[in-house]
């Protein structure tokens, strides 16, 4: 008779230095008080995360699996052990929710090609709150994570996306790394038309929290920078 699989808890993390109660129901410390092993993003964001969520267990006591996108060549078999041998495991993304924007999905399937019960816990998403704050069409979109890096291919994929924007109706979701926001913001506005809607939310959940949607035409006219802020971007056309 084979052994009893674990579960896999996918724990949301913090987006930023914000408070957990503002971001976390006590369920999730429960969660994380009840399990002693853990697959994450990055070792040091977990552990400062599970601190900060106030774990009971002594913090050296854990174990930390890494597994991130670089770790193709890592055997999956040796980050899921504990699961595959009855322990229940959470895994933590570097921010936000497990899976979204980071390479957790893998283990995911894994633990459904396998019959392991998979429990997703409440918390922040940054693409999520960003869609229901933007007043978009939040009824069809698509998330298209990171744009090319290099302007032409990147202008071309914005005039695909703002296409699919005003030919479905379809808010196009879509991230970079926080150094390189206001080069992006210069190519959405020179790519662009001057009616579409362009919401961005930068900070989400923290105390500089920003979350605006103008035109094109009205962004241009704005001189804020998003630098160095984590921040997400939308394209979306007006209801009116």
């Amino acid at each position: 008779m084979s052994n009893p699989k674990g579960i896999l808890y996918l724990i949301p993390s913090l987006l930023g230095d914000a408070p957990v109660e503002n971001s976390l129901p006590s369920y999730n410390r429960q969660i994380i008080n009840s399990i002693d092993e853990y697959i994450v993003e990055d070792i040091r964001s977990a552990r400062r995360f599970l601190i900060k969520a106030k774990i009971e267990k002594p913090i050296d006591s854990l174990t930390f699996h890494l597994y991130n996108e670089h770790s193709k060549n890592t055997d999956i078999n040796s980050v899921v052990n504990g699961l595959m041998n009855g322990k229940n495991v959470g895994l933590i993304s570097e921010a936000g929710c497990p899976s979204i924007a980071d390479p957790g999905a893998e283990i995911i399937q894994f633990a459904h090609r396998n019959n392991i019960k998979v429990v997703p816990l409440v918390g922040p998403s940054s693409i999520l709150m960003a869609l229901i704050a933007s007043g978009l069409n939040g009824q069809n979109f698509a998330f298209n994570g990171y744009l090319p890096k290099k302007e032409p291919d990147r202008i071309k994929a914005l005039r695909q996306l703002e296409t699919l924007v005003f030919q479905k109706n379809q808010t196009q979701i879509f991230i970079e790394t926080p150094y390189r926001n206001d080069s992006l913001l210069k190519d959405i506005l020179n790519a662009c038309r001057e009616e579409t809607l362009l919401c961005i939310a930068s900070d989400i959940t923290l105390n500089s929290e920003l979350i605006k949607t103008k035109t094109i035409r009205d962004w241009k006219n704005s001189k804020q920078s998003f630098n160095d802020h984590p921040a997400v971007f939308l394209l979306g056309k007006s209801a009116y």
